[in-house]
C-alpha cells in the first residue's frame, strides 16, 4: 500500500471516530454545522477517492463541487463556534445579534480575500486560481478565528476544555501548515518534492483529528460566566442597541402623526 492511500485510509477511520464521538456525545444540539461538516468530510474523503480510482477524468468536477460545499459549511462553523462562545450572554444580547456575528465573519473574509493570493497561483488555470484562492481565504478565517478566541481566552472565560477553542485549536494548526506548504508550492515543480508537501498538510489534518478524538473523549468542560469586564461590553452593546431601536420607533411614530 502507497503511503497516500495509507494516510487516506487512516484518514478516513478517525474522521469516522470524531463523528462517532460527536454522536456519542450529543454535540448536535449545540454544535450542528460542526457535526454536518465532520460527516460531510467523511463523506466527500471517501467519495473523492472512489471518483479518484474509478472515474478520474470527472475528478476535477468532483473537486470543484466538493470545495464549494466544504468552503460553505467552514465559514458556517466559523460562525458557529464564534456565536457559541457567546452562550452564557446570548439572552441579554439584542434580537439581530447572530446576523450581526455572521456579517462580522463575512466582512472579514472580505477584508481577506485581496490578500489570500499567493505569488505563482496566478499561472494557473483560472478554475483552479479560483479554487485555490477560496481555500487560502478559508485557511487564513481559520487561523485568525483560532488567534481571537485563544487571545481573549481569559476574557472570554474559556480554556483549553471548551468545546469551541478544542474545534478552532485544530481547524487553526491545519490552516497554519496549509498556509505554510501553499507558499513553499510556488518554488517546487511537479515531482516527489511536492508530492511530499502535499502528504505535510495530511498528516497536520491527521493530526488535529488525532486531537479532536482526545478532547472529544472528555466530557466538555462547564461553561462560565464571561469576566466583569466582557459583561460590561456586552451590557453596551446591548443598550446601544435597545436605545436605537427605541429611537427608530420614536422617529417612526413621529413621522406617521405628522402625516
Amino acid at each position: 500500500m502507497s503511503l497516500d492511500n495509507a494516510l487516506w485510509l487512516f484518514g478516513s477511520l478517525i474522521e469516522a471516530a470524531v463523528v462517532g464521538l460527536l454522536v456519542y456525545r450529543r454535540a448536535w444540539r449545540t454544535l450542528p454545522v460542526f457535526c454536518l461538516y465532520s460527516a460531510w468530510d467523511l463523506f466527500s474523503g471517501i467519495s473523492a477517492y472512489v471518483v479518484l480510482r474509478f472515474f478520474p477524468s470527472s475528478y476535477f468536477t468532483a473537486y470543484l463541487g466538493e470545495t464549494v460545499v466544504d468552503s460553505a459549511l467552514e465559514f458556517l462553523v466559523l460562525v458557529e463556534l464564534a456565536w457559541s462562545v457567546l452562550r452564557p450572554y446570548r439572552a441579554s444580547l439584542p434580537r439581530g445579534a447572530f446576523a450581526a456575528v455572521a456579517g462580522l465573519v463575512g466582512a472579514l473574509g472580505a477584508a481577506v480575500w485581496p490578500f489570500a493570493v499567493i505569488p505563482g497561483f496566478g499561472n494557473l488555470p483560472s478554475q483552479w486560481h479560483l479554487l485555490m484562492h477560496t481555500q487560502q481565504t478559508a485557511s487564513i478565517l481559520r487561523v485568525l478565528l483560532f488567534l481571537v478566541l485563544a487571545g481573549s481566552s481569559q476574557l472570554l472565560s474559556i480554556g483549553w476544555r471548551s468545546r469551541e477553542l478544542q474545534i478552532v485549536t485544530g481547524l487553526g494548526f491545519y490552516s497554519m501548515v496549509s498556509l505554510v506548504v501553499a507558499m513553499l508550492h510556488t518554488h517546487q515543480t511537479m515531482g516527489p518534492q511536492y508530492n511530499r508537501l502535499a502528504q505535510v498538510v495530511m498528516v497536520s489534518y491527521l493530526c488535529s483529528l488525532v486531537y479532536w478524538v482526545f478532547c472529544f473523549s472528555q466530557k466538555e468542560a462547564e461553561r462560565k460566566q464571561f469576566s466583569p469586564q466582557m459583561q460590561r461590553v456586552l451590557l453596551a452593546v446591548a443598550g446601544g442597541a435597545r436605545s436605537a431601536r427605541v429611537t427608530l420607533a420614536d422617529s417612526t411614530q413621529s413621522n406617521r402623526r405628522k402625516r
